[in-house]
């Protein structure tokens, strides 16, 4: 009797020594999704995960168990909830979000009050797609989910219309945009697929990425700089693809500042020989990829990305007009930043968070348009169709007619301040106090804020959820293609002064910002996307515009 007691007592020791290893969590969501999470950690107890509470998001009981865990409280009191566990020396190391759809201002709520106590904030994964042993596995709380945009439906069928069956060359095929694009027409059953980029490295990881999850297509890899006519019209000539989305361009606007000649070369002229060789060779549409830095630009990089919008836009007036079935139709997509861009804000704030800070901010006020890539990608894609279809007499179909830009609606600015704080409360730490923030005023070329349409764009809605127009302002092909050789010309030979007085002729607004001064604009003049400007689809309630960043 002595020896079973002893062999109780040692195992008593040994599950509260277990016990005391694991990591204490508490679930936010007391529903079905919370039950299979507390099923599959059953099923998994070398998990190292111990949920010592429940907090429910819908209609609760305080007090009721699942599975033995009590719940706590509502998500609406989680900062109550915290403050109770804190005075009571049970607080959690992490709080862990259970329902996939908790996004946006209640989430931000729940990182806030966790940020309070030192707790991270988590997810689960999607339980029905994981293997078993995956399935208690935590992650961080994806950056995108909270900006709570509303998912917007995108016309499939269209798509694998415009694609399908159809050789598509994609330039910077490498790059964030560009190998998005990739990945979603690999989707859509091209007859082939041409990846274009001069970054072997970039090429070499699409180019294994596709091998591994869309085999079937066959593809082609292209090593070559959109600068050299010579070499585009040979990948023109043996491909002869029929559609081209262009997303080569030198994009950093401080990089682009430094090395002018550069951007001029690879912005202007790239986008012009891809434009011109894609036409000469059969191609029935380009798609180009613009930005919201063309608008009122301030930086080289904006005013020659505004000129490349210009060109495309000349070219595909002149092929509607000439009532040919065969000439190409340019579409040009204008947007804003995307998340986790290679070398934009989001990764930076990463790196400086793995070194504990501090994140480094240009100016308090400085606020920009964010949307995800896979989004974006999808809304470009969108906009090809609609830019493809044949006219039917719309408003929407006489704009573009007369090289109307499709603008992507962005939501709301956000301040990259409350960007840098929202990142530190992720991890679990304390804005200024674990980590702080440090101003380092603007760049060359920055401004304080973007717009997505100039004061002579006025934005105009269109019957696809998710897309705007801007009424053109249009140039005359020859007079843009003289200007355009001219840069090139100039470019060449290192002149960069008399390369910049012609592109301010072609760009009369461009504003060059080479100190990087700090120069007053109101919010409001920047026509701040469809919810400033006060156009919303008539699918889409004014409200979502209120709640999309809830930074």
């Amino acid at each position: 009797m002595l020896g079973g007691l002893r062999v109780g007592y040692r195992l008593a020791h040994r599950i509260a020594l277990r016990r005391a290893n694991l990591r204490r969590v508490v679930l936010i969501g007391a529903d079905t999704v919370a039950d299979l999470y507390l099923r599959a950690l059953e099923r998994n107890p070398e998990a190292g995960i111990r949920v010592v509470g429940l907090v429910a998001l819908g209609t609760h009981q305080a007090g009721r168990r699942i599975h033995n865990v009590p719940i706590l409280g509502h998500v609406e009191d989680i900062g109550a909830v915290l403050d109770r566990l804190a005075k009571n020396n049970m607080l959690p190391e992490s709080l862990v979000v259970t329902d996939p759809s908790f996004r946006g201002r209640a989430l931000t709520n729940v990182l806030d009050a966790a940020a309070v106590h030192g707790i991270s904030v988590l997810r689960t994964p999607a339980l029905t797609d994981l293997t078993p042993a995956e399935r208690v596995q935590l992650r961080p709380v994806p950056l995108e989910d909270l900006l709570n945009r509303p998912q917007v439906p995108l016309d499939r069928e269209g798509m694998e219309r415009l694609v399908g069956n159809r050789t598509v060359l994609v330039t910077g095929a490498g790059g964030t945009i560009g190998s998005e694009l990739v990945r979603q027409i690999a989707l859509l059953g091209p007859k082939r697929l041409i990846l274009l980029d001069h970054g072997e490295f970039e090429l070499w990881q699409i180019d294994v990425e596709l091998a591994d999850c869309a085999p079937h297509v066959p593809r082609e890899v292209v090593v070559a700089d959109v600068r050299d006519e010579a070499r585009l019209d040979d990948v023109m000539a043996r491909f002869r693809p029929e559609l081209v989305f262009h997303a080569a361009a030198l994009k950093h606007v401080p990089i682009v500042e430094a090395n002018p000649a550069e951007g001029l070369l690879t912005n202007v002229h790239g986008t012009r020989v891809v434009a011109d060789t894609a036409s000469r060779h059969g191609a029935q549409a380009m798609v180009v990829i613009s930005t919201d830095k063309a608008v009122n630009p301030s930086s080289l990089m904006g005013a020659s990305k505004r000129a490349a919008e210009m060109y495309c836009q000349a070219l595909d007036v002149r092929a509607r007009a000439s009532g040919k079935a065969n000439a190409m139709r340019c579409v040009t997509v204008r947007f804003g930043n995307v998340l986790g861009s290679t070398g934009s804000v989001v990764p930076l704030f990463r790196r400086q968070l793995e070194r504990g800070g501090p994140l480094t901010v240009t100016h308090p006020e400085m606020r920009r348009y964010f949307m995800t890539v896979p989004e974006a990608v999808g809304l470009v894609l969108q906009a090809s169709v609609r830019g493809m279809r044949h006219t039917d007499g719309s408003g929407t179909d006489d704009l573009l007619r007369h090289g109307g830009i499709f603008v992507l609606d962005m939501g709301e600015p956000v301040r990259i301040v409350d960007l840098a704080r929202q990142m530190i409360r992720m991890a679990g730490l304390r804005p200024d106090e674990d980590v702080t923030i440090r101003f380092t005023g603007l760049r060359p070329g920055e401004k304080l804020y973007e717009e997505l349409f100039h004061g002579r764009e006025a934005p105009v809605p269109t019957d696809e959820p998710g897309l705007l127009m801007a009424t053109p302002r249009l140039v005359d092909l020859e007079q843009i293609r003289q200007e355009v050789d001219q840069i090139t010309a100039y470019a060449r030979e290192g002149d960069v002064q008399a390369a910049l007085r012609i592109l301010a002729l072609l760009v009369p607004e461009f504003d060059h910002n080479p100190a990087g001064e700090v120069r007053a604009l109101a919010p409001e003049s920047a026509a701040s996307g469809a919810m400033a400007a006060g156009v919303v689809h008539s699918g889409q309630a004014q409200a979502d515009g209120n709640e999309q960043v809830a930074l």
